[in-house]
């Protein structure tokens, strides 16, 4: 064993806390949408969003590669923006963790507002409240348990990827390798000791979440409508 090396840890945290906030910044708006709309594009809008929880992480890589390279409009802005590439870099990883997180942070919000339901909404604006009072001082508080679930399943989601990191940001250190990476370099290099210590904790910190998550769902139950 060379010595444990905590900057995977690390990068991959922050990772994980910058996917989930700006996961909840766009992720609201669209859980709100998808819950309270009679548009017919709804099922598509929804079906898109979902897309990740069944397409495979490589093939969802793959196409993400593609559009950060320099030869596709998005890659090639973003190395006139700031002189880098997108694929390869931290902001590629934000990127795809984003999107590959998505529906893991969109259907607890999305399910949490469902349950919330019309009616306090429309008692609110007989009383005089706009819409946006109506999402924070009426939806928004009954919606809670959505809000911590998503953020919880949404970080814990990040921290597990491999096969879209793998793809978009390869294998560089303090700057795309993050534990997920670092697991898999141990188990090449036969380094069985790294790979034990990052894995534990990887299981550790899974069975953690899961536990907070039924824990937080029994001390906050779903409002009645």
């Amino acid at each position: 064993m060379t010595g444990f090396d905590t900057a995977p840890v690390v990068l991959s945290i922050k990772l994980a806390a910058v996917t989930v906030i700006i996961l909840l910044i766009i992720g609201t708006p669209l859980a709100w949408w998808l819950a309270f709309t009679r548009n017919r594009l709804r099922v598509i809008i929804e079906a898109m969003t979902a897309l990740p929880l069944v397409l495979p992480p490589t093939v969802l890589g793959f196409y993400l590669l593609i559009l950060m390279g320099p030869a596709a409009v998005p890659g090639r802005w973003w190395v006139s923006l700031s002189g880098d590439t997108l694929a390869f870099s931290f902001a590629g990883l934000v990127i795809a963790s984003v999107i590959y997180s998505l529906p893991f942070v969109v259907q607890p919000l999305q399910q949490a507002f469902q349950a919330v339901g019309r009616e306090p909404l429309e008692a609110a604006a007989t009383l005089g409240a706009s819409p946006l009072d109506q999402f924070a001082s009426i939806a928004s508080p009954m919606a809670v348990r959505g809000y911590i679930t998503a953020t919880v399943l949404g970080f814990a989601h990040t921290i597990g990827e491999f096969g879209v990191v793998l793809m978009v940001g390869g294998n560089i250190p303090g700057r795309t390798k993050v534990v997920s990476i670092a697991i898999y370099e141990s188990l090449e290099t036969l380094d069985y000791a790294n790979a034990h210590i990052l894995s534990a904790g990887l299981l550790a910190f899974c069975f953690l979440v899961l536990s907070l998550v039924f824990l937080l769902n029994r001390r906050f139950p779903i409002e009645a409508r």
